[in-house]
């Protein structure tokens, strides 16, 4: 909601020295979202006035159509000469008012005016457009013209009040009130300790027999609807400029002055109206529910196939609105710039249920000013209101006449009472507030107090938001000022801590921060197009989604059951914005369904769930295995002048896995796999134990070429992704830090022959087992292959460290060691010693 500073002011009688900043800090202090302050017309200084035009030359032999103008100025230029201006507008004749900026002064963006020469002629000044002056877009895209009442020389930055503070609130879901200036007023009201002028409060005839006939079918989705009639429009009448100048710093077009009132009056009070013209209408109006496939065709000339779940506003020939959203164009106000005048309206001013009309919108994909009220709440009680503010501004502005029929269709209501302790606030506070002041800051929000310790509570027509006694204690608390609650630290009780699960995923996080990973957070959505694009199978476990009721995107509809999409669609927008050298990781939930889940059940809001009410609601969720999951491309070492640097490969997304069972004290097992969206030769299968099996934690490896394609990834990307709860059954016992022995390490190497293709991880396994406990760590440094050693052969190289906890090793412990290990090694894979 965009809330001109002056428009304010009119309801509220602020300090004249209050800027928007200050007015900013208050709203801010009872709880508004105000996101900036613009100030409008800064930077420009005059003279800029009203001039009329007196002659047009066009200039022949240019590119585009110029005219050579002179404009009466007055005074305004010292010399009460006409001034001659250069403008290559065409929406503008001879004699008509326009506005003009004289040499000397300077438009928005710095832009200084001084007589210069152009297309043959001097130029002393501009014709001016809204663009131009920072006014936004007035409909007409050229030069302003304004009506022949103003007098030439008038002060045209007074006149277009173009400086101005514009404050811009982010209404959250609960204060659809404040989607008005009557809302945002009562609050500044509030904030500021002074009396509000109610634009609402009005003199509004009783309704009569006379009105145009109104029929409404379904009372639940229309509680309350007000028609109007107001006869003899003036053709010539147009929207005055202050009324523009106001819809346009809120963010709306002028349009036309019927249009243009309404559009007033909703910003103004809140209350969506619209306007029929009344020669178009085919009998009474009515309000139903359409008939499911019914068309009609919308205002943006739209043709809109309706639902049953709509709400429509009809006459004899069919729907002619959709009912808190948009108008229909068969009965729309005519533009009297294309020479069609509208001389009778009727005035819809009615209350539409919010959650039909919020479908509504959603349904048919037309978010429009009217159902963002209506879905936040808009007062019933301001209905007649509205139409009345209606009726007098089109009287005033039009030169019209209000017909003496006021219809008034209302579905019976009472107002809503809240039992509430007086000291319930400050239960829920922890401050001492007590009744008093309880009392006054509910009746400032318009509420109606009785009671004493026990209050009975009436809530005004306008605050839909205030249900129960939290609500009331949040006003409270929010009037009396956040910022003064305690600030008070919870004291955990003793024992208590993080769960050895949360300890695990925390030092998993850190390990892949300490190894260079950058941490990613991504939205947990995914769409089938992804799966494509990642190869999986269609039975793969992985496209059986959980998809959601009310997604943010149609895109992405679904639950993402892997943690791939989302990283590699990170490093992709990361890697397109010139950050070539990449390493990101995240841990979160996956959501995978497996078939079994039953129906949720519907709790109960009147008692605490019963445990097995629980159970059953956790019997319809789907698994959520937590993961962990890393991403790579470019360099994974920087050149420099230490060496040359490296790329990133796929054994760097083996070495994050390892690093991630390091943090439980786990040995990861790593066999060659295929499996998506990996490259099927660069593929690693990561197992653990679990209960004395090897079980699957997870994969890594190089994307598969097509993939990395299809995703528009940089050329072998890498990744990883593993299952932490795997992970967390593999653990034994509480993780035990490394003995370090005080004697020396006796280092063996040795080089093992063996066929193409068996796995080097086989051959660690044997000989690990085959060196006993002796053995502090193994690693291979070398794989070679090459005629020196036969065809279908590769040469393994390892280096064993010996040692022992309470004594020196000497060389025949340590050599017996690695040739049991080699013995062991040759037993189970056929390795022979290189050379013998």
């Amino acid at each position: 909601m965009r809330v001109p500073l002056s428009w304010l002011r009119e309801y509220v009688d602020l300090p004249a020295t209050e800027t928007g900043r200050d007015v900013q800090a208050k709203l801010v202090a009872v709880g508004l979202e105000v996101e900036t302050v613009e100030r409008t017309g800064a930077g420009l200084t005059g003279p800029l006035v009203v001039g009329q035009v007196l002659t047009i030359e066009e200039l022949e032999g240019f590119k585009k159509p110029i005219r050579f103008c002179t404009v009466d100025v007055g005074t305004a230029n010292g010399t009460g000469e006409p001034q001659e201006i250069v403008c290559g507008a065409r929406n503008f004749a001879v004699g008509d008012k326009v506005v003009v900026v004289l040499p000397g002064a300077v438009l928005p963006g710095d832009f200084a005016i001084a007589a210069r020469k152009t297309y043959g002629k001097t130029s002393h000044g501009m014709i001016c457009s809204a663009d131009e002056l920072g006014m936004g877009d007035d409909g007409t895209h050229g030069i302003i013209v304004l009506p022949p009442e103003y007098e030439v020389g008038t002060d045209a930055i007074e006149l277009l009040e173009l400086v101005d503070e514009v404050l811009d609130i982010a209404v959250t879901p609960d204060r659809g009130y404040c989607l008005s200036m009557r809302g945002v007023a009562r609050e500044t009201a509030i904030a500021y300790g002074l009396p509000l002028r109610d634009p609402a409060l009005l003199d509004v005839p009783a309704p009569n027999a006379y009105g145009y006939p109104v029929k409404v079918s379904d009372p639940i989705g229309c509680s309350r609807f007000t028609a109007r009639t107001v006869t003899g429009l003036q053709p010539e009448a147009r929207t005055p400029i202050w009324m523009q100048r106001r819809l346009q710093k809120a963010g709306m077009r002028p349009i036309s002055l019927a249009v243009d009132v309404t559009n007033y009056v909703m910003l103004e009070l809140g209350q969506p109206l619209h306007a029929y013209d009344r020669t178009r209408i085919d009998g009474p109006i009515g309000v139903r529910r359409a008939e499911q496939g019914e068309k009609l065709t919308t205002l943006d000339g739209a043709v809109r196939v309706l639902d049953s779940g709509d709400l429509v506003i009809t006459d004899n020939r069919g729907p002619i609105g959709l009912a808190g959203v948009m108008g229909g164009a068969d009965t729309e106000i005519a533009d009297a710039a294309e020479g069609v005048h509208t001389a009778e309206v009727v005035i819809e001013a009615a209350h539409f249920d919010a959650i039909s009309i919020a479908r509504t919108a959603r349904r048919h994909k037309l978010p429009s000013e009217a159902s963002k009220r209506f879905e936040r709440g808009v007062d019933p009680q301001a209905a007649a209101a509205a139409a009345q503010r209606t009726v007098d501004l089109l009287v005033l502005l039009a030169g019209g006449t209000a017909e003496a029929g006021v219809t008034e269709v209302t579905a019976p209501s009472a107002p809503r009472t809240i039992t509430m302790p007086a000291d319930h606030p400050d239960k829920v506070a922890g401050v001492a507030y007590g009744r008093e002041t309880v009392v006054r800051r509910l009746q400032e929000v318009g509420c109606d107090v009785y009671g004493q310790d026990e209050l009975l509570v009436t809530t005004p027509s306008w605050r839909p938001d205030l249900t129960e006694p939290n609500d009331l204690a949040e006003e409270v608390i929010r009037l009396e000022g956040y910022e003064n609650l305690p600030s008070t630290l919870p004291t955990p009780p003793s024992g208590r801590g993080l769960t050895d699960r949360q300890r695990l995923h925390r030092r998993v996080g850190r390990a892949l921060a300490g190894a260079g990973y950058v941490e990613a957070l991504n939205y947990p959505f995914i769409g089938e197009a992804v799966l494509d694009q990642l190869g999986l199978e269609a039975d793969d476990a992985r496209r059986r989604t959980v998809k959601l009721v009310n997604p943010l995107s149609d895109e992405e509809p679904s639950l993402r059951t892997t943690l791939l999409p989302g990283l590699l669609g990170a490093l992709r927008r990361n890697d397109g914005r010139g950050s070539h050298d990449l390493a990101l990781f995240e841990t979160g939930l996956v959501f995978r369904p497996t078939g079994d889940e039953t129906k949720p059940v519907r709790l109960p809001v009147d008692r605490r769930p019963s445990e097995q009410d629980i159970a059953s609601l956790d019997a319809a969720l789907p698994r959520q295995p937590r993961r962990a999951a890393v991403v790579l491309a470019g360099a994974r070492e920087q050149a420099g002048w230490w060496g040359k640097g490296r790329p990133a490969d796929w054994a760097d997304s083996v070495e994050a896995a390892r690093a991630i069972a390091r943090e439980a004290g786990v040995e990861v097992t790593v066999r060659a796999d295929q499996h998506a969206p990996w490259h099927p030769g660069r593929c690693a299968a990561l197992f653990v134990t679990v209960d004395g099996e090897e079980t699957l934690f997870g994969h890594a490896g190089e994307l598969h070429p097509r993939v990395i394609k299809e995703l528009h990834l940089p050329e072998r990307t890498c990744a990883m992704e593993v299952e932490l709860d795997v992970l967390e059954q593999a653990v034994d016992g509480a993780l035990r830090a490394p003995r370090i022995s005080a004697f020396p390490v006796a280092t063996q190497d040795v080089a093992l022959v063996v066929d193409q293709d068996v796995p080097a991880a086989d051959v660690e396994r044997a000989l690990r087992e085959g060196a006993g406990e002796l053995l502090e760590s193994l690693r291979l440094f070398d794989v070679f292959t090459g005629e020196q050693i036969g065809g279908g052969s590769k040469s393994l190289a390892y280096a064993l460290r010996f040692r022992a906890a309470d004594r020196t090793l000497t060389v025949d412990e340590a050599s017996a060691a690695r040739d049991a290990a080699v013995a062991l090694a040759a037993e189970r894979t056929g390795a022979v010693l290189r050379g013998a």
